[in-house]
C-alpha cells in the first residue's frame, strides 16, 4: 500500500460519472419498490440456486422464484428501507468518488461490477450450505468492495466516525470493518444481514486490484499504478 498518499477533493468532480449513475438508478428503483416492490423482489432480488416451484404455508401454495442469472447484478439495486438505501448510497458516494476519479470511470464500473457479482456468488454458496429460502437485496457487496479499495489507495487518509466520532486511519477501518463482517457472520449475532456477501464483495474486489496491479501468475496487458 502506499504511505503517504492524500486524497484532494478540489482536484476531482464531486459527481463522477459512474456515482451519479447507480446513485439515480438505486434511488429510482428503490422509488419503483413503493409500488411494485412484490414485482420486483420476485424478479430482480437475488434468490437460493434451487427455490423455483411452489411451497406451502397458510394462506395455500406459494410460488417462490428461482434463481435467474441476471439477478447477480439487479439484487444490488433493491434496497429494504430508507436506513438500508441511505447508508449504502451515502458510503459509496463518500468512497466512491475518490476512487473513480482516480481510476476513472471505466474501470470504476467494472471494479463496482465485479464486487456486486462476487458478493452475490459468496451469497449464493451460503445459502445453498443454510438451505435458507430468503431474497437477497442491497449494494453492500459493490459498497464493501469500494471501501476495500479507498483504504488500499488511501491508507492514511483520516476518515471520522459517527460512533463514536473519533478520526481513524482509512486502512485501519477497512480492517476493523471486515474483521467485524467476519466475526458477526460467523457467530450469526445479527440475523438478516448477508455479512458473507460484504466479504466476498471485498475478496473479489482485492483480487481484481492485485490483477491490475500485476500481482498474480496471469497479468494484465498494462499494469494499473496509483
Amino acid at each position: 500500500m502506499p504511505s503517504g498518499r492524500r486524497y484532494s477533493p478540489t482536484q476531482f468532480s464531486m459527481l463522477p460519472t459512474v456515482i451519479f449513475v447507480l446513485l439515480l438508478l438505486n434511488v429510482s428503483l428503490f422509488l419503483a419498490e413503493q409500488y411494485y416492490g412484490n414485482f420486483l423482489i420476485t424478479h430482480l432480488a437475488l434468490w437460493p440456486l434451487g427455490t423455483s416451484g411452489y411451497a406451502s404455508s397458510p394462506a395455500g401454495p406459494v410460488l417462490l422464484p428461482g434463481f435467474q442469472v441476471w439477478q447477480l447484478v439487479t439484487y444490488a439495486f433493491l434496497h429494504g428501507g430508507i436506513a438500508h438505501i441511505f447508508f449504502n448510497m451515502f458510503a459509496l458516494w463518500m468512497f466512491g468518488v475518490q476512487v473513480e476519479n482516480t481510476w476513472g470511470s471505466q474501470r470504476f464500473a467494472v471494479y463496482y461490477l465485479v464486487c456486486v457479482i462476487g458478493a452475490g456468488l459468496v451469497q449464493l454458496l451460503v445459502a445453498s450450505l443454510s438451505h435458507g429460502i430468503y431474497p437477497t437485496i442491497g449494494a453492500s457487496g459493490g459498497v464493501f468492495g469500494i471501501l476495500l479499495a479507498f483504504g488500499m489507495m488511501f491508507p492514511n487518509q483520516r476518515i471520522l466516525l459517527l460512533i463514536p466520532p473519533i478520526p481513524i486511519k482509512a486502512k485501519y477501518f477497512v480492517i476493523g470493518y471486515g474483521l467485524i463482517e467476519l466475526i458477526t457472520g460467523v457467530t450469526g449475532t445479527e440475523a438478516g444481514v448477508a455479512h458473507f456477501a460484504h466479504l466476498g464483495g471485498m475478496a473479489f474486489g482485492f483480487v481484481l486490484i492485485q490483477y491490475w496491479r500485476g500481482k498474480l501468475p496471469f497479468r494484465p496487458r498494462r499494469r494499473m499504478h496509483w
